[in-house]
């Protein structure tokens, strides 16, 4: 046996999975409370004492972490206009496994700058103008980034003709800056990767450092990655593969949890049929997107202002009296779980579903009539996914479920909405075992064996 020990340090739960590689299977999966506020050994110590209660002691050849713990990666991105620069900068971020809390655009105001302050982002994403673009703007955000007081590093990701000069404004202040190649060096060519490589890499040494993680960095071999991107590095690997194991094909992943809401699309998204015209930003191949008013615990009341409580109400089978009953007394104790409570148990449906419903339709592609002098024309926005044939659901309150594919058919296309580009015809499967973010981690080392093993595991509903 050759044993590896793959970790996910959550917000609430230290989820544990161990995998024998050679014979490419998952050895056990555990879970504890995560400790990070007092000792994070400890929490792993009880998760790992709980996968061992069931698979034995166990020498592991290596032992790899992702974390989401103590609020995972929070970030602000800035640029220069919203559909353009400001929008490449929030999908470098996301790409990166953060939680984008706020995107600024054009010249920040005073206001914008004390309100920046406020959110203490782990890092801020500065963009702004195509190479030998504007330059006033990026500038004039430099220096009001300069004057905010907090040590939070700086990714500056803009015009080039001017980064440097934006660096040295910002080293004025003692801030850590990393100055890559630009978000969007041409009109509407996106350039995220440098960008993401470098907020990783800050992610890596000095985030992990700030939020107590590095009491563990003695006891495993690295933490490799935020959460939120270990999962879609297992979603890209399953749809794409790699070497000489074959991918199932594009897919999407819903994963669902108690403050947000991510959707993962590993597509290419081009019009499905002809004479459609693409407008906006080029879609990346493998897409995330996070919604923060859509969870079902932390962000309950959010999400019921969102969706309207009719809606709740409708999936729950709950009059709004009852529903409202508990989203109070969620709210008070977020950590409470279904169990006996059959009320809750719909409650939690109502939510779920409703999440995914709204989720989706906010990652989907949009198409539209335009009447021009020469006749019709359509115009996309975003992705079309009316061809994904596989959707995979993951999170507490879906695995959990005793209707996971009740939920997981919201996100299907809806003849009453047909502008918007949801799966028409898809398969559904199951995270039952919570592994994808474990096998992103995986990947990193043995794309391959963690390919075979999500072929294994994800059960088809």
């Amino acid at each position: 046996m050759q044993a590896v020990l793959l970790i996910d340090f959550g917000s609430t739960y230290t989820k544990v999975t161990a995998v024998d590689l050679n014979s490419e299977s998952i050895l056990g999966t555990a879970k504890a409370f995560t400790t990070v506020t007092t000792d994070i050994n400890e929490g792993l110590k009880n998760a790992v004492e709980v996968l061992h209660s069931q698979i034995g002691g166990t020498d592991y050849t290596a032992k790899f972490a992702c974390s989401s713990a103590a609020g995972g990666l929070k970030m602000v991105a800035v640029g220069l206009v919203p559909d353009l620069t400001a929008e490449a900068a929030k999908r470098a971020a996301l790409s990166a496994g953060a939680r984008v809390m706020k995107v600024y655009s054009y010249e920040l105001s005073t206001k914008e700058a004390e309100e920046i302050h406020k959110l203490k982002p782990d890092i801020l994403l500065l963009t702004g103008g195509t190479d030998g673009g504007n330059k006033n703007v990026i500038l004039h955000n430099a220096k009001m980034l300069s004057q905010i007081e907090g040590n939070f590093p700086v990714v500056v990701a803009g015009n080039k003709s001017v980064a440097e000069q934006v660096g040295d404004l910002l080293k004025q202040s003692d801030k850590e800056v990393r100055i890559c190649e630009n978000v969007m060096p041409e009109f509407n060519v996106l350039n995220i990767e440098p960008a993401r490589a470098a907020i990783r890499e800050i992610f890596l040494r000095r985030i992990i450092q700030a939020k107590g993680l590095t009491k563990v960095q003695s006891l495993i071999d690295g933490i490799l990655m935020p959460t939120p991107s270990a999962v879609l590095n297992a979603a890209h690997r399953l749809a794409a593969g790699c070497g000489n194991e074959k991918g199932i094909g594009e897919l999407m992943v819903i994963d669902v949890g108690g403050a947000t809401t991510d959707v993962h699309s590993i597509a290419g998204g081009e019009p499905a049929r002809a004479g459609v015209i693409v407008k906006g930003l080029p879609e990346p191949f493998a897409k995330r997107t996070v919604e923060g008013d859509l969870g079902v615990r932390y962000s309950a009341s959010a999400l019921i202002e969102a969706a309207g409580i009719e809606l709740v109400g409708k999936r729950s089978g709950l009059p709004a009296e009852e529903i409202m009953r508990y989203v109070n007394k969620i709210s008070e104790q977020p950590e409470i779980l279904p169990e006996q409570d059959e009320k809750l148990s719909l409650v939690d449906y109502g939510l779920t579903s409703v999440a995914v419903k709204f989720a989706v339709e906010r990652h989907a592609g949009k198409i539209e009539t335009s009447y021009t002098p020469f006749g019709v024309t359509y115009l996309q926005t975003g992705k079309d996914l009316t061809g994904i044939k596989k959707i995979i659901g993951t999170g507490g309150p879906v695995i959990n479920s005793k209707n996971p594919t009740g939920i997981l058919k919201e996100a299907m296309f809806e003849s009453t909405h047909p502008s918007i580009l949801k799966p028409q015809s898809a398969e559904f499967l199951i995270d039952k075992r919570y592994i994808l973010a474990a096998m992103g981690l995986l990947s990193e080392n043995y794309p391959e064996v963690a390919i075979r093993i999500m072929k294994k595991e994800l059960q088809v509903l």
